[in-house]
């Protein structure tokens, strides 16, 4: 009989053993699971998104680039396809799934305004010499 509560201590001893140690293994796993979800995946689902919205709503006299890097204007749309206008008569029929972006202007200043800004600045400039030559 003592061999047997010996086998039974040691079974049961065993199996709190096992439990600790399967927690130990399955928890390095969950957080690499974890890490590649919320570091690659969920990042790639966003732009996938973000590029299936851009893609549907092109539309004519959007400035576009291609995957191939050819920059046109889109002259016209189908359901699959678009056209891009690539220079006075030159227009190329892509998938929609060849744009890779849509340029949009950026309000930047313009030339005039730049050239305007010098020119204060410059007087401005000129008007300190003039006063420190007093």
């Amino acid at each position: 009989m003592s061999f047997i509560s010996f086998l039974q201590q040691a079974g049961s001893a065993a199996s709190a053993s096992t439990t600790a140690s399967f927690l130990s293994t399955i928890v390095p796993f969950l957080l690499i699971i974890l890490i590649f979800y919320f570091f690659l995946i969920r990042p790639q689902n966003k732009k996938q998104k973000e590029t299936e919205k851009m893609i549907a709503a092109l539309k004519k006299g959007d400035k576009v680039v291609t995957i191939g890097g050819i920059h046109g204007v889109v002259s016209s749309t189908k359901e699959k396809t678009v056209i891009v206008k690539v220079d006075d008569n030159a227009k190329l029929e892509f998938s929609r799934s060849a744009i890779a972006a849509v340029e949009t202007d950026k309000p930047a200043e313009s030339d005039k305004a730049k050239k305007d800004k010098k020119d204060s600045e410059s007087a401005s400039g000129a008007d300190k010499t003039e006063t420190e030559s007093k």
